[in-house]
């Protein structure tokens, strides 16, 4: 049978008809998910289409998912953090959205202060379970969408909420409804979408809330992809349900779900958080959703920093984004919340763009691109740094001096002086030093090895 795809503006030959499977018992995926060994990956080697939206942006949850992972932020860090956000999307709308718990005094107080800045972006929205007194809260605080907790796998449906799908899919659908009656876009939140019957279930599911967006005057009805244990993976033809493409594109494909209204939300138990966000974008999903330095539930979930350069290098710097407040945001964690962040971790962690091998900082002496994979100043507000240790030569005496005290330029390796605390450093190590040379310990070798340079140069450390 053909039919017309708008989605795609192609007429669509298939024989898949939408109907929930409605089962007594629940499917577990023994096969995929044993439980006692580590899950498996399944492939079929079908391949949908890469279909990038022409719209694509980043949604935040670092005061939802993030901060259930964090001791409780006072609503001062809240506003902070907020404004934070605001600046580093500069009005440009790459971070769209931030969600917010609704449920306690402090959380409402929190979102009044962000609500009464009267910021465009990110807007503010809520988090709710699927129930008539969450949703009252949320019309309470007046926001304009929320999102709502419909689980999807049977795990859930069968194990959790001791449902069958076709209960489960009547209250998703009730709620929704009375959402969109309340004048709110209801967020359906696929929790655990990557254990999940996506044929028997989940397309159906989404197929009822596209009719109800219909019936409704086409009312926007989004739906967020959660891949609750980060079991997602984004490889070429895996099989369903753990393929980020084809869960993207099933819904498109079988539910008529517009990229606008598909948002992906993942975690990190298996080291593939930022790729399966990514790849979310690439095969049609317009929305990803992260948080700050990736702090969430478990392992985290993408973190912000890094959808934002992914972004860069996917479309180019949009007008009004200042990337450096990226750095602001990771010192306001160190310095306000006490957060450590792990010195390798990338874009934020102190150890992201410093060295400690000799032969990169004598590659950094000749050319600072030779080891820096863009200009870290310019974008991140993080000069190319230097650890000292044995390892690092005289090329790092040089980088250090260069780096910390913004000259030397015309200093040589050959200098005598140069040499003299290369020897210090190594009988250093010899003795049995096992932490990096201090700041203070160099400045200290650099005004009595090199006296002679800090004369003639005319300047004071």
């Amino acid at each position: 049978m053909l039919k017309f795809n708008p989605g795609f503006n192609t007429f669509h030959a298939d024989s898949y008809v939408v109907q929930l499977d409605d089962p007594r018992e629940p499917n577990l995926y023994r096969e995929i998910f044993p439980y006692d060994e580590a899950p498996r990956i399944g492939f079929n080697h079908r391949l949908v289409p890469m279909r990038m939206p022409k719209d694509i942006w980043i949604t935040d949850t670092s005061f939802r998912d993030g901060q259930q992972s964090m001791p409780p932020y006072s609503v001062k860090n809240i506003v902070d953090l907020f404004k934070l956000l605001h600046r580093l999307d500069g009005e440009s709308g790459l971070i769209r959205q931030s969600e917010f718990f609704v449920y306690t005094r402090k959380d409402q107080r929190a979102i009044d202060r962000v609500m009464s800045l009267g910021y465009r972006y990110p807007e503010v929205t809520g988090w709710i379970r699927a129930h008539n007194k969450d949703l009252a809260l949320v019309k309470e605080i007046g926001l304009k969408e929320t999102g709502i907790l419909t689980s999807v796998s049977d795990y859930h449906v069968f194990l959790k909420m001791n449902l069958t799908r076709r209960k489960a899919m009547e209250q998703y659908v009730k709620i929704a409804e009375e959402t969109l009656e309340a004048g709110i876009t209801p967020r359906c939140h696929f929790e655990d979408v990557t254990r999940a019957d996506f044929y028997g279930f989940v397309v159906p599911l989404a197929a009822e809330l596209m009719k109800l967006s219909q019936r409704s005057g086409d009312a926007m009805i989004k739906i967020r992809l959660c891949d609750t244990l980060g079991l997602g993976v984004p490889y070429p033809g895996v099989a369903m349900p753990r393929s980020v493409p084809g869960l993207i594109y099933g819904l498109q494909y079988y539910a008529g779900v517009p990229s606008e209204w598909i948002e992906w939300h993942g975690h990190n138990d298996l080291h593939l958080v930022t790729a399966n966000a990514v790849t979310a974008w690439l095969y049609g999903c317009s929305a990803s959703n992260g948080t700050m330095l990736g702090i969430g539930e478990r392992t985290g979930n993408p973190p912000l920093e890094g959808l934002v350069l992914s972004y860069l290098q996917l479309r180019g710097h949009p007008q009004g984004l200042d990337s450096t407040v990226i750095t602001d945001i990771a010192r306001y964690f160190e310095r306000y919340l006490h957060f450590r962040i792990p010195g390798n971790q990338p874009l934020v962690g102190t150890d992201f763009n410093m060295t400690r091998a000799g032969i990169h900082a004598d590659g950094l002496l000749k050319n600072e691109e030779i080891y820096n994979l863009f200009d870290t100043n310019r974008l991140l507000r993080r000069p190319v740094s230097i650890a000292l240790t044995d390892k690092s030569g005289m090329a790092g005496i040089l980088l250090w001096i260069r780096t910390h005290l913004g000259r030397g330029a015309e200093l040589k390796k050959t200098d005598p002086g140069i040499k003299r605390i290369h020897d210090w450093i190594t009988a250093q190590y010899r003795r049995g030093r096992t932490t990096s040379i201090t700041d203070r310990e160099m400045l200290q070798q650099v005004k009595k090895n090199l006296a002679h340079w800090i004369k003639e140069s005319g300047f004071e450390i």
